[in-house]
């Protein structure tokens, strides 16, 4: 992995899902140089309510407001994703559906005491224990763990047929059979 050198700024009056996708881009564009040929992915993500966009939250308290705000609510988790290399040139997004339980403040402090929020779109980490504040989901879990698998995956399977699927033996490692 390549950490990507982009200064991922808010972006005024665009989109959430145009300002994923357009960070995404600049994340993949910004290590393609030293990939040297070789395919490259960038995601990122954001979380949304009321058609207010979270990010990673700066510190506890803007944690402790991202929280609140999504307590007893719906939100969306839209990630960009751009995939580039030979031949490819593919930016996407992908939306779950999140739906929180009603927190407490007693909640909301026994949470950010984990220190899971940190670095996390929406101040939360469903992989995690904030697997706990989540009631319900629709669409691809692993979208609001932060890779939309089930869009990578179709993306891989039309711009690389045979390489990064489960028919290739080259996605099953040497000396495997792959599955027919």
């Amino acid at each position: 992995m390549i950490p990507p050198r982009y200064d991922e700024r808010d972006l005024a009056d665009v989109a959430p899902a145009a300002a994923v996708r357009a960070h995404a881009e600049g994340k993949a564009r910004s290590v393609l140089a030293e990939a040297e040929g070789r395919p490259v992915l960038g995601v990122d993500t954001a979380v949304v309510v009321d058609a207010r966009v979270y990010g990673k939250p700066s510190d506890e308290d803007e944690a402790r407001e991202m929280l609140a705000a999504l307590a007893g609510r719906a939100h969306d988790v839209i990630s960009g994703l751009c995939l580039l290399g030979p031949d490819v040139e593919v930016v996407e997004h992908a939306t779950t559906r999140v739906e929180f339980r009603p927190l407490t403040a007693r909640h909301i402090e026994a949470y950010l005491a984990t220190g899971e929020w940190e670095s996390r779109a929406g101040a939360y980490a469903i992989q995690g224990r904030g697997a706990w504040l989540v009631s319900r989901i629709e669409g691809d879990y692993l979208n609001v763990v932060g890779l939309p698998v089930a869009l990578l995956a179709g993306l891989l399977d039309v711009h690389f047929p045979g390489v990064y699927d489960f028919g290739s033996a080259n996605a099953a490692g040497p000396g495997a059979t792959p599955y027919t």
